[in-house]
């Protein structure tokens, strides 16, 4: 008989954090939850403090698995029929049904208190913290109920997008009682631009058009309907495109394939050929831009919310390892320079988030106060530039905090990394933000009268802004030229992210302006003045 082997235990395990999941990311939040409360979201509290504990816990175990087996595109069946299917992992659906339940894509709509749209922006927030994917057909569906109620005609489907419910079936939406939409804006010849789409919209009979062409980003392609635009004969128009007819059959439009994508890997983008797809007209004909106007403010506000979160989770994870993990005689958290560059990072994340709520209350109040539309018209474009903009070099910084494992798939920051550089892009890159800033500043004196009120409501607070906000006005009245665009909207974001924490009484406003208004600051983060009470911000930051 051969002896047994010795067991031979190589290592222990030891000096590693403790598993993330299991937080509540309503609870861990300080700074959302008194910008909620300060943004006019106070009743809406109870159903954000659960929807935090499900995005931190189990929402966010779903997210691995969602992101580990991407979507796949069965364009025929077993006997040859066309079928252009996406196929996802069961994880995303579950995602998806627990975000529309909870609110995620239709609280403000079906739910007429004011604040509503603060709340829902904040439960977008969290829910993007935990998976991002599934917030691109979650932001579309929202924003799209914005465009689908200028029709009456098209009640039901802007009902029935913002409904609580989730329902994946391939069927009408007569069979439904809730439904997502995604849109097909953009070709292969204009991107941004448009006006230079292509896709032919041509009128029938019975009122619809049949629309016949091509969209280069087809998003979430297996939702209900999908806002596109297209030329008909009066000009480029916006028209409702159903997956499904109402006699059960599919639409004449095609897969093609599905986008190989830097991130975002649990939802599906696809490229899509229309083939005489039947569609309605939502507004004028030739008013296209001016009918999906309402919808680009909504998502742009998404964009925001989502960039923000993704530095509040990267903020999360380091400060979680670093806590735990020792380096050198003592924890990560204690050396100072370490210190430094998390104080840095908890400051910045902090901005982001109460200058993404601060919109969120303007679009809340655009309907009923002209200054406060006004203010929402220019600073989603300002903020959709500034707070994505630093998204990508943010995460990347939480990342070395971690080291090595802040580069492996277990930890969630390559897949933060990834997403990081789309809401940049997505509705919109940043040069055409601050063109569309300029625009808005030169163009429409209401909403400069609306900036004006917001920066002067916290003059003589703070010496530093102050001189800040001149110098910001002398720039804008010396006419800027185009080439100077990104640097004026630039340093307008960081004005009214410094007015906002000043308003808020955050016990980080002096540093964020000390820091980035004031020149104590260098190139990169963790150049913080080193009188700064770190630890104040970090106690501040994450519990």
């Amino acid at each position: 008989m051969t002896p047994a082997l010795p067991a031979f235990e190589t290592h222990e395990v030891s000096n590693q954090p403790p598993p993330f999941a299991g937080r509540n990311l309503w609870a861990d939040d300080v700074a959302l939850a008194d910008a909620v409360q300060r943004e006019g979201g106070a009743a809406f509290v109870g159903q954000l403090a659960r929807y935090g504990g499900l995005a931190g816990d189990e929402l966010y175990r779903l997210g691995f698995d969602a992101n580990r087996d991407r979507p796949r595109l069965r364009t025929h069946d077993a006997q040859g029929h066309r079928i252009d299917t996406v196929e996802f992992h069961p994880a995303y659906h579950q995602l998806m049904a627990a975000a529309k339940m909870h609110g995620v894509a239709g609280l403000s709509w079906h739910d007429g208190r004011p604040g509503a749209h603060v709340a829902r922006a904040a439960l977008s927030y969290l829910h993007h913290q935990a998976e991002a994917g599934t917030s691109c057909p979650l932001t579309m569906t929202h924003a799209a109920v914005a465009v689908l109620r200028q029709a009456p005609s098209l009640a039901e489907w802007a009902n029935k997008a913002a409904a609580p419910h989730y329902d994946p079936r391939d069927v009408p939406i007569a069979d439904k009682a809730g439904i997502t939409l995604g849109m097909g804006m953009t070709e292969k010849q204009g991107g941004s631009d448009v006006r230079s789409n292509t896709t032919r919209a041509e009128l029938q009979a019975d009122g619809s058009y049949a629309l016949i062409g091509h969209k280069w980003f087809f998003s979430a392609p297996m939702s209900d309907g999908f806002l596109v635009l297209a030329q008909a004969p009066g000009g480029l128009s916006c028209f409702l495109m159903p997956r499904r007819l109402a006699d059960g059959n599919r639409n004449a439009f095609h897969l093609m394939r599905l986008k190989d994508k830097l991130g975002d890997w649990s939802n599906a983008s696809s490229e899509v050929e229309l083939c005489g797809a039947l569609a309605q007209r939502v507004g004028e004909e030739g008013r296209g831009v001016a009918t999906i106007i309402g919808m680009v403010m909504m998502t742009r506000l998404d964009c925001m919310l989502g960039a923000a979160a993704e530095m509040r989770m990267a903020l999360a994870q380091a400060m979680h390892h670093t806590r735990y993990r020792n380096s050198f005689g003592k924890r990560l958290c204690e050396h100072p320079l370490m210190t430094n560059v998390l104080a840095d990072l908890a400051i910045e994340s902090e901005a982001a988030t109460v200058f993404a709520m601060r919109v969120a209350r303007a679009v809340d109040q655009a309907g009923n106060d002209p200054q406060q539309a006004a203010f929402a018209r220019v600073t989603t474009a300002v903020g959709k530039y500034w707070v994505c903009k630093r998204a990508a070099v943010f995460v990347n910084e939480a990342q070395e905090c971690l080291g090595g494992a802040g580069y492996v798939e277990e930890s969630m920051l390559p897949r933060l990394y990834r997403q990081a550089p789309l809401n940049s892009i997505w509705e919109g890159s940043g040069n055409i933000q601050c063109l569309d800033v300029l625009r808005a500043l030169s163009r429409e004196p209401q909403a400069m009268q609306a900036l004006d009120a917001e920066l002067d409501a916290v003059a003589g607070v703070d010496a530093i802004y102050d001189a800040a906000l001149r110098a910001l006005r002398a720039q804008l009245a010396a006419t800027p030229e185009e080439a100077q665009a990104r640097r004026i909207t630039e340093r307008l974001a960081l004005v009214l992210q410094a007015a906002v924490l000043l308003r808020a009484q955050s016990p980080n406003a002096s540093v964020f302006i000390r820091s980035r208004l004031g020149a104590e600051h260098g190139m990169a983060f963790g150049t913080l003045p080193t009188d700064v009470d770190f630890g104040a911000v970090l106690s501040r930051a994450l519990p």
